[in-house]
C-alpha cells in the first residue's frame, strides 16, 4: 500500500464491513493497520471467503494485517515511577513517543527524520500538534529533534505541495492550522536568520496551497473556491476545506450515521463540512454548528475562521521577512501588502465592537456567526489587534473564559470536545503569548498558574498527561468527542515544558 490512496479506496467492501461491524471500537485502529500483502489480493480473497457461513471477519483481519505498535514501532511498556517529577516524566515520554519511519507501511507515509507523535491513538506526525511539541523540545534544548521535524514538514511540502493533517494516506485531502511559519521562526531563534532563507521555497509553496483558487472565486455562487473566499469589498480571506466529499475513513461509521440522520441535507455537503472541521483541528465544536447542540447542522466550509486568517497573516509576514533576508525589496513589499490587506480584512469582518471580541464570519450570509470562542485571542497572538481591542479581549477573557483550571475553549457545553468544559494546551499558549505581546503579563500569569496547576493535579492523581483537561473543576480530566481521552500527550507535554522553562523555572 505504498500509494496515495487511503485504505477506504484500496480495500473496498472489506473496509466498509470492518468499520460498520465495529471489529474495532475506534475506527482509526483499522485504517492504521498494515496489510501483509497487496490490498487487491486481500480484497479478492475476502470476496471469495465471506460467502462461507463459518467466515470470521475478525480472524480474517488478524491473518492479513498487522499493527505497527506491536511490531516495527513496539516500545517497552512505559513504567510509572512513583515520586517522579513531572519534568522527568515528560523527558522519558519524549523517547517513548518518538517514531522512525523511513519506509511506507500501510497508510503510514515515510518521513526522512525521527518525529514525536501525540500519543494514544495518534501514531503519526500531526501538523499543528507538532508546533506545540517543538516548543517543549526547544525548552529542553532538544534542537536536533525540532530541526528533524521541521525538515519532515519541508519534505512533505516538496512531495505534496502542502502539509497534510498527518503522514497518513487517508489525511492527504486536507491540511491543518498552518503553523509551519511559526516552526521556522522557532528554529531561527536557535540557528539564526539563515533559516528563513533555507525554508523560503517551502513557505511559498504552502502559501500557494492555501491561496489556490484566487483566480476562480468569481466563477462560483458564493465567491469561494477551495480554501479562498472573496469578501464583499474584494478582500481575499480563507476558510478550512477538504478536497473530498466522502466520510472520513477513520470515522466512517460515525460520519455515515450523522448523514443518515440528517434527512434534509445532501450527504456530500455534510461530509465536506465534517472534513473541513477536521482540517481546522477543532473537530468538533459548536463554533461550526448552526444549532450548537446538533452536529448535523455543521457548516464549517461556509465560515471564515479568525484563527486560520491570523496564521496566514503570520505566514505572509514571515515570507516578507525571508525576502528581506535575500534583499528582495519588491517581493518583500508584495507579501507585506498582502499581509496588510488581510489585516484590514480581519479588522473589517471579524471584529465585533459590541461584544469586544474577534469572531468568525459566515460569508454565505454576510454576517458574523456570533459565536464566542477562544479562537478570538489569535489576533493578539499575531499582533493584529489594536491596543483598544486587546484591552477588551483581555477583559472578556478574564471575565468569561478564565476558570479554576485555565481557559475554557467556548462558553457552551455540547458534548463536543472543543467546547466547555474542556481546555486545551495549544490555546492556553496562544492566549498567554497574545496577552504578553500587549503587556497583560498579570493576566497571562494567572492563566499560567491555573493551567499548570491543573496539569500537575491530574499528574499527581494519576501520573497521566492527557490530551485535554476539564478546566471548570472535578478531577480535571477532559471528555466529549468521538473517542476516549488520550494519554501522552504531545502538545500538553510541550506547552507545560515551555511554560515551566520560561515562567516557572
Amino acid at each position: 500500500m505504498g500509494s496515495r490512496k487511503g485504505p477506504d479506496e484500496l480495500l473496498g467492501d472489506l473496509f466498509i464491513d470492518v468499520q460498520h461491524q465495529q471489529i474495532y471500537p475506534d475506527g482509526k485502529t483499522f485504517v492504521d493497520l498494515v496489510p501483509k500483502k497487496r490490498a487487491k489480493s486481500i480484497q479478492e480473497e475476502y470476496t471469495l471467503l465471506r460467502k462461507d457461513p463459518n467466515f470470521d471477519l475478525r480472524d480474517f483481519i488478524g491473518r492479513h494485517f498487522y499493527d505497527l505498535s506491536t511490531t516495527v514501532h513496539k516500545k517497552d511498556p512505559f513504567v510509572i515511577q512513583e515520586g517522579e517529577s513531572i519534568e522527568s516524566h515528560i523527558d522519558r515520554l519524549w523517547s517513548h513517543l518518538e517514531r522512525r519511519n523511513r519506509v511506507n507501511r500501510g497508510s503510514l507515509i515515510a518521513l526522512p527524520h525521527p518525529y514525536i507523535v501525540p500519543g494514544g491513538r495518534f501514531n503519526e506526525q500531526f501538523y499543528w500538534d507538532s508546533y506545540f511539541i517543538m516548543l517543549g523540545l526547544a525548552a529542553e534544548g532538544k534542537w536536533q529533534k525540532v530541526e528533524g521535524m521541521v525538515k519532515n514538514f519541508a519534505h512533505m511540502i516538496r512531495k505534496y505541495g502542502y502539509i497534510p493533517t498527518g503522514n497518513r494516506t487517508y489525511f492527504l485531502s486536507r491540511s491543518q492550522p498552518p503553523f509551519f511559519a511559526l516552526m521556522v521562526k522557532l528554529l531561527a531563534v536557535h540557528k539564526g536568520k539563515k533559516v528563513y532563507r533555507d525554508y523560503l521555497p517551502h513557505l511559498l509553496q504552502e502559501y500557494r496551497f492555501w491561496m489556490k483558487g484566487v483566480s476562480r472565486v468569481q466563477e462560483t455562487e458564493h465567491f469561494a473556491y477551495r480554501r479562498v473566499a472573496q469578501m464583499p469589498d474584494g478582500t481575499m480571506l480563507n476558510r478550512y476545506y477538504d478536497n473530498k466529499v466522502t466520510p472520513r475513513p477513520e470515522s466512517l461509521r460515525e460520519d455515515r450515521e450523522t448523514a443518515q440522520s440528517a434527512k434534509t441535507r445532501l450527504p456530500d455537503r455534510l461530509f465536506l463540512h465534517l472534513r473541513a472541521a477536521a482540517e481546522s483541528g477543532w473537530d468538533f465544536s459548536a463554533r461550526w454548528l448552526t444549532d450548537p447542540q446538533d452536529l448535523r447542522t455543521i457548516h464549517t466550509a461556509d465560515i471564515i475562521p479568525i484563527d486560520l486568517n491570523c496564521l496566514l497573516y503570520t505566514l505572509e509576514e514571515t515570507i516578507a521577512e525571508a525576502y528581506n533576508g535575500w534583499l528582495h525589496p519588491v517581493l518583500r513589499g508584495r507579501y507585506r501588502r498582502r499581509a496588510q490587506r488581510r489585516h484590514a480584512g480581519i479588522q473589517e469582518y471579524l471584529w465585533n465592537e459590541k461584544e469586544g471580541w474577534f469572531m468568525d464570519y459566515n460569508f454565505h450570509h454576510h454576517w458574523q456567526t456570533g459565536f464566542i470562542s477562544l479562537a478570538g485571542v489569535f489576533p493578539l497572538y499575531a499582533g493584529i489587534a489594536t491596543d483598544e481591542q486587546a484591552a477588551k479581549v483581555a477583559e472578556r477573557l478574564e471575565a468569561d473564559f478564565l476558570m479554576k483550571g485555565g481557559l475554557v475553549t467556548t462558553l457552551i457545553e455540547t458534548g463536543q470536545q472543543w467546547d466547555s468544559p474542556n481546555g486545551w494546551a495549544p490555546l492556553q499558549w496562544v492566549a498567554i503569548e497574545g496577552l504578553r505581546r500587549y503587556g497583560y503579563d498579570e493576566l497571562a500569569g494567572k492563566i499560567i498558574d491555573r493551567w499548570m496547576a491543573t496539569v500537575e493535579m491530574v499528574y499527581d492523581d494519576s501520573h497521566r498527561l492527557v490530551e485535554k483537561y476539564n478546566v471548570t473543576g472535578g478531577d480535571g480530566l477532559g471528555g466529549g468527542g468521538e473517542y476516549v481521552l488520550q494519554d501522552g500527550f504531545g502538545w500538553t507535554n510541550g506547552v507545560y515544558s515551555a511554560l515551566k522553562k520560561s515562567f516557572r523555572p
